[in-house]
């Protein structure tokens, strides 16, 4: 009885009480002391870049579970290290997925979550200089990348002590990045908003390709497509061209 009490007071304190949104200028961790168990919420604007791996039951149920365990570690090994190299702020693993949040409101913020993932791509795809040389005893990966951007809100669910909690990320940033993502797969492993494509700069938009004249001349590397996002048709760009490291 005391449980059900317990429940029930907190969560009219939380319905009842005014959630407190305050703006800062990075990508909140666990341990930031301005999000508590209280009604409090941090808000940032960023680029956000959601990952899954395509056909992990089948991954699963082809492999006993200590090579599954080696192929996810090699995965998000490679997420990790190439977005700490580019001032990505790698959130949230959950099961096949990982989230990557680029803090700020410039091109160069929404070109450099492209870059990542074209990055990711070079490595992770089946290029001689990638990871999948080594995986490929074991199962090509394959996988799906989603961009978008926009102001994000981040609040502290759960309850105190170390195994029960988290931060919980919402925004149509959040939400688009993994519908995009989910809807991509080999050969076209990236797919961004059209927001997202119409802010990019053009080292991020364009390739220099040389015409029949022998001329160079600007080659768009992304294509345009369409896809359904809250009950309504939208543009969206996606891409198989990768980013050498």
């Amino acid at each position: 009885m005391a449980l059900k009490e317990d429940i029930k007071s907190k969560v009219k304190a939380i319905l009842d009480e005014r959630l407190v949104v305050t703006d800062v200028t990075y990508v909140p961790k666990l341990d930031d002391p301005k999000l508590t168990f209280g009604n409090t919420g941090l808000k940032f604007t960023g680029s956000s870049l959601f990952i899954d791996i395509r056909g992990s039951t089948e991954i699963l149920n082809t492999h006993n579970k200590p090579v599954v365990a080696k192929l996810h570690m090699a995965f998000f090994h490679t997420i990790v290290k190439i977005a700490n190299n580019l001032d990505g702020n790698v959130r949230s693993f959950n099961g096949d997925s990982s989230l990557i949040f680029f803090q700020g409101n410039l091109k160069a913020t929404l070109s450099t979550a492209v870059k990542c993932a074209m990055q990711i791509k070079y490595m992770i795809d089946d290029s001689d200089e990638g990871i999948n040389e080594q995986l490929k005893k074991y199962s090509k990966l394959n996988f799906g990348i989603g961009i978008d951007h926009g102001n994000i809100l981040c609040t502290k669910v759960g309850v105190g002590g170390e195994h029960n909690r988290d931060i919980f990320w919402i925004g149509n940033p959040v939400n688009k990045s993994t519908v995009l993502g989910d809807n991509s797969k080999s050969p076209y492993h990236i797919a961004i908003s059209k927001y997202v494509y119409d802010n990019l700069l053009d080292w991020a938009k364009y390739v220099k390709k040389k015409n029949i004249y022998g001329q160079e001349e600007d080659v768009d590397m992304w294509t345009r497509g369409i896809f359904t996002y809250n009950g309504a048709s939208e543009y969206y760009y996606y891409t198989s061209w990768h980013w050498k490291i």
